[in-house]
């Protein structure tokens, strides 16, 4: 029998590689996307001994010229080289504050340092020490999501009494959409100020992109009820929602979550309290409703780090959120037993893409005067997303 190969036996099928499955093939690169694919060069090997002192050496030539910002999430190796630490927002202001350092390296991730360009002047310029770093709950929501969500409200007929509330945990494009409908920004900290001063302006908040802060906020500091919230999944015609649904709720929340703080679940609290008598459980409101209601603390980043200095010694602590501030507290504080509320690992993955042969890397290039991963939003964006921002500033 005569052997007849694939090409022979079938014909040619004419098939055109859509832009996602090129993205995802890694043979392109979606720019407004929170996850990059493109390789930045030739990095130093992770097992280099040199790295500590190449790092050193490149962040002292460069003087005052560079300012470092590091996450509270950032590994330790990576932190240690940070000029300031903290949330993403008080990173991108501490960055507006130094306006003679001309390079921002802000070790951390896409959305952040977007916002810290947006906050910067035009002749400082942000690094990104990866581009790969991004962020998993602000990839779930996307400019065309939302301007379709926003086409659903208006032919419900109640676009016009809703307004837009986004987390600091989303892309520019997203905080120029929110500017541009008269919504603001708000972070894990003033969420409930945020929404006051948005139900002042309307009925209803279409709140992006992390439902759990917007539900946890809603019903736990304003009174609201579950029924008060509907979910609007962007991968279900009108959202998954009937119109009736979308005229009753008070809260529009948007189908996303924080990959994190989403493992975390009422097992976990329950278990860690069998585990360790007297337990205190701390979590971040990015964790579901029903991990939050089991919780005797509830608090952003900076609330969980304070909340630690001021506990009293010998106190017991199991604390829901990113393992590496998590061990990082744990080892600033050995008068007192802090625990990782779920017994899994939990790093944030695309945050761990900081690591000390990117960041050396990037210090080596802006050394040598090669301008690398520079993270710059269009104009047009900028102004509407630091309108937004401008709102939660002036919030009382």
């Amino acid at each position: 029998m005569r052997d007849v190969t694939t090409a022979q036996a079938r014909p040619e099928l004419d098939v055109q590689p859509t832009p996602l499955a090129l993205l995802l093939l890694g043979r392109e690169a979606d720019p407004r996307s929170e996850r990059g694919v493109e390789c930045p060069g030739d990095l130093p090997s992770p097992s280099d001994p040199d790295l500590v002192e190449r790092a050193r050496a490149a962040k002292e030539k460069l003087g005052d010229k560079v300012f470092v910002l590091g996450h509270h999430y950032q590994r330790d190796e990576v932190i240690q080289f940070a000029d300031v630490t903290g949330d993403s927002f008080k990173l991108a202001k501490d960055a507006a504050a130094r306006p003679e350092a001309e390079y921002i390296v802000f070790c951390g991730v896409h959305f952040m340092a977007e916002s810290a360009d947006i906050l910067t002047s035009e002749d400082q310029k942000v690094v990104l020490p990866d581009l790969a770093a991004g962020c998993s709950m602000a990839d779930m929501a996307t400019a065309e999501q939302v301007a379709e969500c926003w086409d659903v409200l208006s032919e419900a007929g109640i676009a016009e009494q809703v307004v837009p509330v986004s987390y600091m945990n989303s892309s520019a494009d997203i905080k120029a959409f929110t500017g541009k409908h008269g919504g603001t920004i708000c972070t894990s900290s003033n969420a409930k100020r945020a929404l006051d001063w948005a139900f002042e302006q309307g009925e209803k908040v279409l709140f992006l992109p992390d439902q759990h802060l917007g539900r946890n906020t809603a019903v736990r500091e304003m009174g609201m009820s579950l029924d008060d919230c509907v979910l609007y999944n962007p991968h279900k015609p009108n959202g998954g929602l009937s119109v009736e649904q979308l005229r009753d709720a008070k809260m529009i929340l948007w189908r996303g979550h924080c990959s994190v703080h989403g493992r975390f679940s009422l097992d976990s609290v329950n278990d860690v309290r069998e585990r360790i008598p007297g337990v205190n459980v701390l979590v971040h409101p990015e964790c579901k409703h029903e991990v939050v209601a089991a919780a005797d603390y509830v608090g952003s980043t900076e609330y969980i780090i304070k909340t630690l200095e001021a506990a009293p010694a010998g106190s017991k602590w199991a604390i829901g959120t990113e393992l590496n501030l998590v061990r990082r507290v744990a080892n600033a504080h050995p008068d007192k037993e802090i625990a990782f509320l779920d017994k899994t690992v939990c790093f944030c993955s695309t945050m761990n893409r900081i690591d000390l042969p990117h960041l050396v890397w990037a210090l080596e290039s802006l050394a040598e005067g090669n301008l690398v991963n520079r993270i710059q939003v269009d104009k047009e964006t900028e102004s509407f997303a630091k309108l937004a921002l401008e709102r939660m500033l002036a919030l009382p």
